[in-house]
């Protein structure tokens, strides 16, 4: 199956106070070149999305776009730091002693001297949140590739179609090909005998000058190249995996026989044959564009 270069893909999670939204589209390019919009807590991560990209395209200019919230982040632990507490205690004790004054501190007062009691924040597991980011990631990657594969389908009957309504030029090219002689034999003589006039035609010499412009015209070589060119392209379509650049390549070997047609066409049948094979050619490779 054949692919298209563009695609789209949303996915939304929601679970244990998070929330991710991932958002990815893409258009066609060369290779495969992302860029990720994330908020900076995520940046860590941004190497693990990329591999995990490649494992879901391998050409295309891909946008992926990533919102996270999580409401666990304010949350703290508070920790009670009891040997602390007992040094200040001790001290307070001892002071009471020494100056013969009322130790009048209580747990209110203890607890607002420095260290006694923290607040710390609750660390995340980075382990746990990449594989929330993870799951959204193929979720979201999965349905990009389904719009892909969607799209790819309808490049492909285009194609078909295209590469058909070639082949079609290409019989009518080889058909008339064989006429162009018998047309160019009778105008032939017929110069003969107007400046001849009933003077017998030597057989030899108009035999020898359907040669030489047979040689001229003849386009048997392109045509029997063109068609190999045609069933390959159709048998790439058929193929798994990226074909974009072996179609392109293709494209581009069938207009260069389109082009020694052109160039080598006497006839104005065959000469409008020829535009319309480079026209098709033209729409096929601007299609192909889009191929994976």
């Amino acid at each position: 199956m054949i692919k298209s270069m563009t695609g789209f893909g949303r996915s939304e999670i929601l679970r244990n106070n998070r929330k991710i939204l991932v958002e990815v589209k893409s258009v066609n390019h060369r290779y495969l070149e992302a860029g990720i919009k994330m908020p900076k807590k995520l940046n860590s991560f941004e190497s693990r999305i990329r591999e995990t990209l490649k494992k879901y395209a391998n050409r295309g200019k891909v946008d992926i776009f990533i919102n996270y919230e999580d409401n666990n982040e304010n949350q703290v632990n508070i920790k009670y730091n009891d040997a602390i507490a007992k040094e200040y205690m001790d001290i307070f004790k001892k002071m009471s002693e020494e100056f013969n004054i009322e130790n009048d501190v209580n747990c209110a007062a203890l607890s607002r001297y420095p260290e006694v009691i923290t607040m710390e924040e609750v660390q995340v597991d980075e382990d746990e949140l990449w594989a929330f980011i993870e799951e959204a990631l193929k979720e979201c990657f999965s349905q990009f590739v389904e719009t892909r594969i969607l799209e790819g389908e309808n490049l492909k009957k285009d194609l078909l179609l295209k590469l058909d309504h070639m082949e079609e030029l290409v019989d009518f090219i080889e058909k008339r090909s064989p006429e162009i002689m018998k047309e160019y034999r009778g105008k032939l003589e017929n110069k003969i005998k107007e400046v001849l006039g009933d003077t017998n035609i030597d057989e030899q010499r108009i035999a020898t000058e359907l040669v030489i412009y047979a040689d001229k015209i003849c386009v048997d070589e392109e045509t029997v190249r063109l068609r190999s060119h045609i069933n390959h392209a159709r048998k790439c379509l058929s193929e798994d995996g990226g074909v974009g650049r072996k179609m392109d390549f293709i494209a581009q070997e069938m207009n260069r026989e389109s082009n020694t047609i052109l160039s080598k066409a006497n006839d104005i049948d065959i000469s409008n044959a020829a535009i319309d094979l480079k026209t098709e050619i033209e729409k096929v490779r601007e299609q192909i564009q889009n191929i994976e």
